[in-house]
């Protein structure tokens, strides 16, 4: 530990000293350069989440737009079975889109939301309302998935106007069916969601506890082979399978989130039991979901490599808050990761990050409003003793007033 402290306070004063020594010639040579500056340089948001990757003011004038245009659309089936027009949903609710503005969206996470995961996630539903959040925010719906679709183009189409900007946008596959594979893909190839500057990262929430309860898994197992057969099946026989085939070509890895703050009552440790006798109502703990996670796309990724497909990497969440150990295997199992907090409290663990140059994806303002303060964000720290870190938005519709 102390030498690891010693060795990263080191690296920071090495910086402090190159900034002191170089910054007026590194400057005076940036500007040296034809054609380049900050907006035309190629940048990469490696942590957006798809269904808030659009601003808040970008959802209302969407929403605005589709009752002015498509008012009369069935958009969704209430409980009674009756079919409504998206007129009907909003009369309903006794809203008037006329009326309707950013702060009535309610979107913008703010001060309630500090360390309230749950008021967090209750921001995805535009005026408080998760049918609202069906309708224009999912990927499976009545209308399947064409709004969000078309909104998720719309932001695309500004990536490639600007040219320069690219972005990983997650998606969700829960692990509930097999058929949630085939379902995403033939949203996403159906409604043509596509663009070079959007490459889509899976991620998949830990929420096995949730699935228990309501029965619709026995044991872990079964999450594990309804996240992952689809896709072996695919790389087996691409021709019986052509709409996740070509999704496929678009995925660049997997994601593990939830609110990892939620304390853990299980360790994962050569006692746990295997996944198909995980049949308790117990969550498994972060470590156990991302160790299997990696065995199986280890297996995958060797069987893709060999029929001369895309490969797989894993970067899920971790660090962001809870225990240290969600760290140690995202060191272990991860080609990079998001957030990574927690990392400021542990200097051996943070030198060993150096040192592998495991990348980190970090979000000031996504922070902020969660679990870290602004003016005691690590990212500065880590940036100057040459941990390989990178700026990302996380959730624009909950955090951006612009673009």
């Amino acid at each position: 530990k102390s030498f690891s402290y010693q060795r990263l306070s080191y690296l920071s004063y090495k910086y402090q000293l190159h900034v002191l020594l170089n910054e007026i010639k590194e400057s005076a040579a940036q500007k040296e350069v034809p054609h380049r500056d900050f907006y035309n340089i190629r940048k990469v948001d490696t942590h957006i989440h798809a269904s808030s990757c659009m601003n808040q003011k970008h959802l209302l004038r969407f929403i605005k737009k589709q009752m002015k245009v498509n008012p009369d659309e069935i958009v969704s089936c209430n409980r009674d079975g009756k079919m409504m027009k998206l007129k009907e949903v909003f009369d309903s609710l006794r809203i008037n889109t006329y009326e309707l503005n950013v702060d009535m969206l309610d979107v913008h996470a703010d001060r309630n939301t500090f360390h309230r995961f749950d008021k967090f996630n209750a921001k995805y539903n535009p005026i408080g309302q998760s049918e609202l959040r069906e309708i224009f925010i999912k990927t499976d719906n009545h209308i399947g998935g064409k709004y969000f679709a078309n909104v998720i183009k719309e932001v695309m189409s500004d990536l490639e106007e600007s040219k320069y900007q690219n972005a990983e946008c997650r998606l969700s596959i829960y692990g509930r069916s097999k058929q949630e594979w085939e379902k995403l893909a033939k949203w996403a190839v159906v409604n043509q969601v596509h663009s070079d500057n959007v490459r889509w990262l899976i991620q998949i929430p830990r929420l096995y506890d949730v699935y228990r309860s309501n029965k619709l898994v026995s044991n872990f197992q079964q999450i594990l082979e309804n996240i992952f057969e689809p896709l072996f099946a695919a790389t087996n026989d691409p021709k019986s399978y052509p709409q996740l085939h070509a999704f496929l070509q678009y995925v660049s890895g997997f994601d593990s989130v939830d609110d990892e703050s939620k304390s853990e009552h299980v360790v994962f440790d050569a006692d746990s039991p295997f996944p198909h006798n995980w049949t308790g109502d117990e969550n498994p703990p972060y470590n156990y979901y991302l160790y299997y996670m990696f065995a199986n796309m280890t297996v995958l990724n060797q069987f893709r490599r060999e029929r001369g497909f895309n490969t797989f990497v894993l970067r899920p969440h971790c660090g962001e808050a809870g225990n240290v150990t969600h760290l140690v295997a995202g060191y272990m199992l991860s080609e990079s990761i998001a957030h990574g907090l927690v990392l400021r409290k542990v200097p051996v663990l943070q030198y060993l990050y150096y040192l592998a140059q495991i990348g980190i994806a970090m979000s000031p303002l996504s922070n902020n409003s969660l679990f870290l303060n602004y003016h005691r964000n690590p990212l500065p720290e880590y940036f100057a003793r040459g941990l390989n870190v990178s700026i990302s938005t996380d959730d624009p519709l909950q955090f951006h007033f612009t673009k």
